[in-house]
């Protein structure tokens, strides 16, 4: 086998286009939580805890001057991202539960009894006529 083809039929497995899917719809997600937290979360935390942008948090180790620019930690931006973190593996966490519940489900979930064939219908008449 080719190393083309083998790499075609790994290629063109569901399970890695699955992947490949999920792996562009959790980047998406990602902008939108993003998105969510910085345009409506901080801004509504900010002015609970006394008019506070975020971004703005700061602990400045040298001020700007005109050679160089200011070095700074900024913290802010560090609370911003763990908390669009949290809310990233806590809606993750969700769905998987989601899924987790609908699969056990669907495994528990009894099959219908099948139908007997002829041939058992057949020998349960014997049966029956050989107890009378």
């Amino acid at each position: 086998m080719g190393f083309y083809k083998e790499f075609k039929e790994f290629a063109m497995k569901g399970n890695l286009i699955d992947m490949a899917v999920a792996f562009v719809m959790g980047a998406a997600f990602g902008k939108l939580v993003t998105a969510f937290i910085d345009g409506m979360i901080m801004p509504v935390v900010g002015q609970i805890i006394s008019g506070v942008n975020f971004q703005d948090m700061k602990y400045v180790l040298s001020e700007a001057t005109a050679d160089k620019p200011e070095a700074a930690i900024q913290y802010g931006h560090f609370i911003t991202v763990c908390i669009d973190f949290t809310l990233v593996a806590f809606v993750m966490f969700l769905v998987i539960k989601a899924i987790n519940k609908m699969k056990r489900k669907q495994e528990t979930a009894p099959a219908p009894p099948a139908e007997p064939s002829n041939q058992e219908k057949l020998l349960t008449e014997i049966r029956d006529l050989l107890k009378k």
